[in-house]
């Protein structure tokens, strides 16, 4: 059941990450992968946090953590190569133009999700394509709808 979540989850960008069932606890609807020097130390449910973070699930969604999208860039998945501008655009929570895009891998369609790399190879979120960005002609075209970004956090702080 926990891996299911996960693996749900990850083939939206058209990859497939196996986990060991075993290496997974679930806390609170928080998920986290843990090896084999870890997982000994967890007794019960008494712990906050411990391994790797990797989401939660919240009203019956599952959210992911940067790290696990970071794992899903090391496979063939959808992905776009956007520059600086873009960039800096999209970690403050606005969507993508055409124009910004340099490189796209994997087979990106209409409202498939696609991780945001900046041109370092760097994980910076991931969004909803709005069109084949290939077969987009229009440059100031919107092509991919910002769902979650690196600032995120910083935003949600300065909320409170």
């Amino acid at each position: 059941m926990r891996t299911r979540t996960i693996a749900e989850f990850v083939t939206q960008f058209g990859v497939k990450i196996v986990f060991n069932e075993n290496a997974i606890v679930e806390r609170e609807g928080r998920f986290f992968l843990l090896n084999n020097q870890v997982k000994p130390l967890i007794v019960k449910d008494d712990f906050f946090s411990a391994g790797l973070y990797l989401g939660k699930i919240r009203t019956g969604k599952f959210f992911p953590s940067f790290n696990l999208l970071s794992m899903i860039t090391t496979q063939d998945a959808n992905r776009i190569i956007i520059d600086k501008k873009a960039a800096w655009l999209f970690i403050c929570g606005r969507d993508i133009l055409r124009k910004g895009i340099l490189k796209t891998y994997g087979k990106i369609q209409k409202n498939c999700h696609v991780l945001v790399l900046n041109e370092y190879n760097e994980c910076l979120g991931f969004g909803k394509a709005m069109a084949g960005i290939e077969q987009q002609t229009d440059k100031n075209a919107l092509a991919v709808t910002n769902v979650l970004d690196l600032g995120d956090f910083l935003r949600r702080e300065r909320s409170v």
